[in-house]
């Protein structure tokens, strides 16, 4: 089958907002759950959100602090900033608008019902009342949305660039998260012990993956553990491992994939390399930002082979 190179770029996109949504509501879940639970001041800041997604620049534009009523303002309510969770949603939205001829008619009804939602919440939201509902609310109906088109779409190039959009999504957020997150839990490790676990728990649980590791690597959390269940449990959907292989699967039916082929070829050896035994902080920062660049190379590849020309 043919598809033309602007529809194959907006459902690669649609996968790319929709993950971003819903991986961005798991993240901040996930930090107020830590809040909750550990004495006051002993959490890190809540610019660790900022800098995992990349959001310094725009936080800077709009505050001078980033406490806590800021950054959760930023993220879940402020619709023009590019890192917010209704800027993902009316990004999505607007993609499967213009694409709704290749996608299932419930996808479009129910994208647009979870914009409406965000719309009228959102606000109400950056509070500590409500924040945890609707964040919920947000992972449970982008949820729903993945299932209908997984479910429903024939294993067409449409539901190829969607897959291949959430998973590369996926894997750049869970870079970002232990980058970021467990960066800052190394530099302050043996200061607090006593709450360590829960840090290194509450990463888990921005990844959805605290019940999975429970399961297949037991009951006590370790940095070493948690480092590598994130990046090469195979097992484990949002691992990074899962979705470069997820993305390889979904490349050979695609014509003139030899580019895309090669670079996701290189980020899984690069993957397959690494071997997380007590690695220095600056040593794990440089590997994951040297797989961070692959990552952004693929994109590239895609974005070059697919969409700058029609006929995908």
């Amino acid at each position: 089958m043919t598809m033309l190179s602007r529809v194959a770029e907006r459902v690669y996109w649609l996968g790319r907002y929709l993950e971003r949504a819903e991986s961005t509501a798991r993240l901040v879940d996930a930090y107020h759950h830590m809040v909750m639970d550990i004495p006051r001041g002993s959490q890190p800041g809540w610019d660790i959100l900022v800098r995992i997604l990349d959001a310094q620049p725009i936080a800077d534009e709009r505050f001078r602090v980033a406490n806590e009523a800021n950054v959760v303002r930023l993220l879940v309510s402020e619709a023009e900033a590019s890192c917010s969770l209704p800027y993902a949603i009316q990004a999505a939205r607007e993609n499967v608008r213009t694409t709704r001829d290749v996608l299932p008619e419930e996808v479009w009804e129910l994208v647009n019902e979870l914009y409406l939602f965000a719309r009228e919440q959102a606000d109400k939201s950056v509070g500590r009342r409500h924040r945890q509902a609707f964040l919920q609310e947000v992972v449970s109906r982008a949820q729903v949305i993945n299932g209908v088109w997984r479910n429903t779409l024939c294993r067409d190039h449409a539901y190829r660039f969607i897959k291949i959009g959430q998973l590369l999504e996926r894997a750049d957020m869970a870079t970002r998260i232990i980058d970021v997150g467990a960066a800052d839990i190394l530099g302050r490790e043996g200061t607090q012990q006593a709450i360590d676990h829960l840090l290194w728990g509450t990463l888990l649980k921005s990844q959805s993956a605290l019940g999975a590791y429970l399961r297949q690597v037991g009951p006590v959390v370790e940095p070493d553990c948690v480092v590598r269940f994130v990046f090469m449990e195979p097992s484990f959907p949002r691992s990074v491992h899962f979705c470069l292989r997820g993305i390889r699967q979904e490349l050979p039916p695609l014509k003139h994939n030899e580019e895309a082929l090669r670079v996701i070829e290189r980020a899984r050896r690069k993957l397959r390399r690494f071997d997380r035994q007590d690695w220095e902080r600056d040593e794990l920062h440089a590997f994951i930002d040297d797989l961070q660049g692959v990552l952004s190379s693929l994109h590239g590849a895609i974005c070059d082979t697919w969409f700058r020309v029609d006929g995908a």
